[in-house]
């Protein structure tokens, strides 16, 4: 036996790839490793962090209220603080949404939303509506029912005995469209799949769950704000629940503090995670309307949602949140976030025609470029090389597969986006002129 307790490192083949690089500090787009690089976190460390590490006003925020509640269960208890975070998010969610259920993570407000939507249907006596619809593409995290709304891959292919049925539909992926379309002529038919399946099938659907604007792990996908338009329409029309995944999307990531606003489309049921706190702590939330809230109200226990988490409403965590909103209030963000975007935009069009590249997308701070290549998708043969590259220049990045994208922390200045945007057009040249090489071998 070892005497050694190793660290199972997450999405992480430990038998192949490199040894973890180990981090001494992290302050504002930085991460300082032990052997003395610097490296720029284009990613914000898997989509998280919004206004920098080590910002002071999240940093004081935890301090203070670690030393007045650590934690103290939201069962029968509340707090101050977490009554504060809700009030602060009162006024920037939309007006619809009034009720607020914390938890703990992307995944667990996933399955909170999938689990109150089918409660729902049944404590307002239809409990044949409890199917799910979900997109082609999709990726809505990693337990067992988000993985099953989730679209099939490597990542959930060794639980499929584990997960439950879902109707698929087609995603609106312009670049590699299911119905054949191009962009130029497109009457967003993909939708028309989804409008036949609710036409056939509302009666016993609950839900059907979206990432807004933005597929994150199924490879940066932007839709068009149709697609969504068309899907509130259609949901509202026959009488099922929207769900958007917004653990991703929200906080300013889309240009918007929430994507469903740029299609001017509220929900029935938002999930909310990763920069919830700054992405500083774990925390989640779903949030809902006045009207499933009080499907679950009454005499009978049953009509009770019988879900929690230990750590739900966590006063740290809480406490982050809201200096994370409340940097939104004092500080320039949403001019930080335009600015991130014209850059994106710029650099995005200047690449756009490089050989190497088969399409360019960019919704708010996120900016993604899709390599042509023979083995599309996360296990392209493209993913290992690419990380090392940008490694070794100094920038993390995490392409997915052939798809390398910008998703930076919003203080990142423009000679640092502009450093990694250089970076990747270095990457073309290479993917380009290895082509070349191949072919001519």
């Amino acid at each position: 036996m070892s005497g050694v307790l190793r660290i199972w490192h997450p999405f992480t083949q430990q038998a192949t790839d490199p040894p973890p690089i180990r981090v001494k500090k992290a302050e504002g787009v930085y991460l300082y490793t032990e052997d003395g690089r610097r490296i720029i976190d284009g990613i914000s460390s898997w989509w998280v962090n919004l206004h920098g590490h080590g910002h002071p006003v999240i940093v004081a925020a935890i301090a203070e209220q670690a030393a007045r509640i650590d934690h103290v269960l939201l069962a029968g208890f509340t707090n101050d603080t977490v009554e504060e975070l809700a009030a602060l998010l009162r006024k920037v969610l939309p007006a619809q949404l009034d009720h607020i259920f914390f938890s703990d993570d992307g995944s667990t407000a996933v399955e909170v939303a999938l689990k109150m939507a089918v409660q729902y249907w049944k404590n307002v006596g239809r409990p044949e509506k409890k199917g799910i619809v979900a997109l082609d593409h999709a990726y809505h995290g990693d337990t067992v029912g988000a993985m099953s709304v989730g679209d099939d891959s490597g990542f959930t292919e060794s639980f499929q005995s584990l997960l439950f049925p879902v109707h698929r539909v087609h995603s609106a992926y312009c670049y590699r469209c299911p119905v054949g379309k191009t962009r130029a002529r497109c009457r967003i038919e993909c939708t028309d799949q989804f409008e036949r399946l609710l036409e056939q099938r509302h009666g016993e659907i609950a839900a059907v769950i979206v990432e807004p604007l933005l597929q994150g792990a199924g490879g940066m996908v932007v839709h068009p704000v149709e697609f969504l338009q068309r899907i509130r329409r259609m949901c509202a029309e026959f009488g099922v629940l929207l769900i958007h995944d917004e653990v991703l999307t929200g906080f300013g990531r889309c240009g918007r503090m929430f994507a469903g606003e740029l299609a001017g489309v509220v929900p029935d049921l938002m999930c909310l995670s990763k920069g919830l706190t700054g992405g500083v702590l774990p925390m989640a939330a779903t949030v809902c309307t006045d009207e499933i809230h009080q499907a679950f109200l009454g005499a009978d226990s049953s009509r009770t949602f019988w879900h929690g988490h230990s750590y739900t409403g966590n006063p740290i965590a809480a406490a982050a949140g809201v200096a994370s909103l409340k940097i939104f209030e004092r500080e320039p963000v949403f001019e930080r976030i335009a600015a991130i975007a014209t850059i994106h935009r710029e650099r995005l069009a200047a690449i756009r025609e490089h050989p190497a590249v088969g399409d360019v997308r960019q919704i708010g701070t996120m900016a993604a470029v899709e390599l042509k290549t023979e083995d599309p998708g996360y296990f392209s043969a493209m993913r290992p090389r690419l990380y090392e590259f940008f490694i070794d220049r100094g920038v993390l990045l995490r392409p997915l597969g052939n798809v390398i994208y910008i998703l930076p922390p919003y203080v990142i200045s423009s000679a640092e986006l502009h450093f990694i945007h250089d970076r990747i057009a270095e990457a073309m040249d290479l993917c380009a002129s290895s082509g070349a090489r191949s072919a001519g071998n």
